[in-house]
């Protein structure tokens, strides 16, 4: 079953991750970025990792992730999700992307990506192959070594492209037409 908030353009998270998301994502939307991830590591002095994308599909450069920072770290100022000293890093998602929305998966369709489940399924947790479909519920993947799999999303712990030669002349191209558009 999909979790509630799981649409395209929805980064799938849990718990503090979720919560932390649903605060910042209005900000940063409004500023014409993507949220692609919130992480939380560490505990003695946590670090809140933000992933985002530009929404017009260009490169993030260095002053949108300052401008991200300064936004995120007001409303979470604000939130006050932690006791203590805390981090707060803002980055691309980068070439070898982490999935974690479906519009994602989708545009990556044809590329080699790996998925970690929560649970093992048919006797594994690790899987990789090709994007061949993906939707809100699931994800298929041609596996490398033969055969189709079809994993649910919302059992999926963790996905990411693999960086290949392919990838990296898709990006340069996707980047090159976002830049003549603008």
């Amino acid at each position: 079953m999909p979790k509630p908030d799981a649409t395209e353009d929805a980064a799938l998270h849990e718990g503090l991750e979720a919560r932390l998301a649903r605060a910042i994502e209005p900000a940063i939307t409004g500023m014409g970025y993507e949220l692609v991830r919130v992480q939380v590591s560490g505990t003695r002095t946590p670090t809140v990792q933000i992933m985002a994308d530009r929404a017009d599909g260009s490169l993030i450069g260095v002053e949108d992730c300052e401008a991200i920072s300064h936004a995120a770290g007001a409303v979470l100022d604000v939130e006050d999700p932690f006791t203590g000293e805390w981090n707060l890093e803002v980055s691309s998602a980068g070439i070898d992307r982490p999935l974690t929305r479906t519009k994602d998966w989708v545009r990556f369709a044809g590329h080699l990506a790996t998925a970690e489940l929560a649970v093992p399924m048919e006797g594994r947790r690790r899987f990789k192959g090709r994007i061949l479909a993906a939707d809100d519920n699931e994800v298929r993947l041609r596996l490398d070594e033969g055969g189709e799999v079809t994993l649910p999303r919302d059992a999926i712990r963790r996905a990411k492209l693999v960086l290949t030669d392919e990838l990296m002349a898709a990006t340069a191209a996707d980047a090159q037409a976002a830049e003549k558009r603008n």
